[in-house]
């Protein structure tokens, strides 16, 4: 059952004097997947902002999406309970744009999700949370979640969403769909995200889709994704705006698997590369895209062809994903500060920036350590005439399958990185890069090393080494 009273504090009586709605406090009092849903259902009918807690000790299964289509804000507080699903759906859902804060509480869905059992054969595959912005919505969406566990569904573990093509948005630069005006914040404070995502392609710990105007910015501090299927944390900013985060005390650790390279490696032709003289080879001569496997989605195909029509070059390879991946396709930049913080055993790269249009990359690595990546450590391209700055202050990177560390500008912008006090060891198959660092057009580059020991050596280009 649940009980409503009205709370006023000295922010509620500033509200108050402007208008008569009070925020609503509703406590939930019995552990019932009916209690819940009747609790949202009243803060969806409320126009003011509400705060449901949950006040009942023990644990709720439930069968159905808890769906709150209210466009106030709502904050649902819970001291430690969890809120399970035996089922393929999404646990907590937020359809109408609604700021949400949720506190408190562990989201299991039913695990046990592989490419091999997946949970988008018979529908769409449940997430953990599921913010949805509207069309029209214009400001910023607040999502905040601390002390939360979110675990054992098969898509994202934590998904927002501006983007009109809902989970058909995709992923990166290249994604579709348009978005309303609003922009994104999402806080993040001591959550775990952990397998997740492992029953559908493409599915993040935590996704942020932003396909209008607005911009994405992050705080995440003292959290754990964890064995998602695909990257750990994904942030597509596709408009004019900035790409932002704050990472402090976090760990980015196993992210990227759900392409399982065992299970794949029969299918991938070989040779799974090749380069052609033009004219030599047309299309049908080269092997055509991979099929009847677990997941087709999983092995990628590029072909590149020359202006008559032939094939220059192809090339085959499994989709694995990152730890930390940002896109940022429009006028804006990304910038992030990371603190404290474990990229670690991610199928893919550690960190992967990417950036095109007119904004640049500003980042700061301190006290940071990316280690046994399948890729790089930490990639940072941007590919038109913004610049590049990036820091790295008394970090790492070790035992990386690609480079330790990469700063690339491929256009006009200028490249200025320092490191200070860092070290690079055993990356790139310990193949003599520690750092490269590459300005390929009209700007400059300037790499600055102080007090740092890069045992597996730079590798440069337009840049010079102070």
């Amino acid at each position: 059952m649940t009980t409503r009273k009205k709370l006023l504090t000295s922010t509620a009586l500033t509200l108050f004097l402007a208008t008569p709605t009070l925020a609503e406090t509703i406590s939930v009092t019995e552990a019932s997947e009916a209690a819940i849903t009747d609790a949202l259902a009243a803060a969806a009918a409320s126009e003011s902002a509400t705060r449901i807690v949950l006040a009942f000790e023990g644990d709720v299964e439930i069968s159905e999406t808890l769906a709150y289509d209210g466009r106030s804000a709502l904050a649902l507080i819970g001291s430690g309970q969890t809120v399970s699903t035996a089922n393929n759906v999404t646990l907590l859902a937020a359809t109408q744009g609604a700021d949400l804060h949720i506190a408190g509480l562990t989201l299991a869905g039913p695990g046990g999700w592989t490419v091999e059992n997946r949970g988008d054969v018979n529908g769409p595959a449940g997430k953990g949370i599921f913010v949805d912005l509207r069309d029209d919505q214009t400001g910023t969406l607040s999502f905040v979640a601390e002390d939360v566990t979110v675990s054992g569904v098969a898509s994202y573990g934590i998904h927002l969403s501006d983007c009109t093509l809902a989970d058909d948005c995709g992923g990166g630069q290249t994604g579709d769909g348009d978005g309303s005006e609003a922009g994104i914040s999402v806080t993040l404070r001591n959550v775990t995200i952990d397998d997740v995502g492992n029953g559908t392609f493409d599915g993040d710990g935590l996704r942020v889709d932003e396909r209008g105007a607005g911009a994405i910015a992050a705080m995440i501090t003292g959290s754990t994704v964890s064995k998602a299927g695909a990257d750990g944390i994904e942030l597509d900013e596709g408009g004019a705006g900035d790409n932002t985060a704050m990472v402090i005390d976090t760990r980015l650790v196993e992210n990227g698997a759900y392409c399982t390279p065992a299970l794949f490696e029969d299918a991938i032709p070989d040779p799974d590369e090749a380069e052609f003289e033009q004219g030599e080879v047309t299309e049908a001569d080269i092997p055509g895209p991979v099929t009847g496997t677990a997941d087709d989605s999983c092995v990628e195909r590029e072909v590149d062809l020359y202006d008559d029509g032939s094939v220059e070059a192809y090339e085959f390879g499994l989709d694995l994903d990152d730890g930390i991946d940002f896109d940022e396709g429009g006028a804006g930049s990304v910038q992030a500060t990371f603190l404290r913080s474990v990229i670690s055993r991610n199928l893919d790269e550690g960190v992967d920036f990417d950036e095109a249009g007119d904004g640049g990359i500003d980042v700061q690595f301190i006290d940071t350590v990316a280690e046994g990546n399948t890729d790089d450590g930490y990639k940072n391209s941007e590919e038109d005439a913004g610049s590049v700055t990036g820091l790295m202050l008394r970090s790492s990177a070790t035992g990386n399958g690609g480079k330790g560390v990469v700063f690339e500008e491929e256009d006009g912008g200028d490249l200025v990185v320092h490191v200070y006090d860092s070290a690079t060891s055993g990356n790139d198959d310990s193949d003599d890069t520690g750092i490269e660092a590459v300005q390929e057009d009209d700007g400059t580059g300037a790499l600055t090393l102080v007090n740092s020991d890069i045992a597996d050596g730079t590798d440069l280009e337009g840049v010079e080494v102070k």
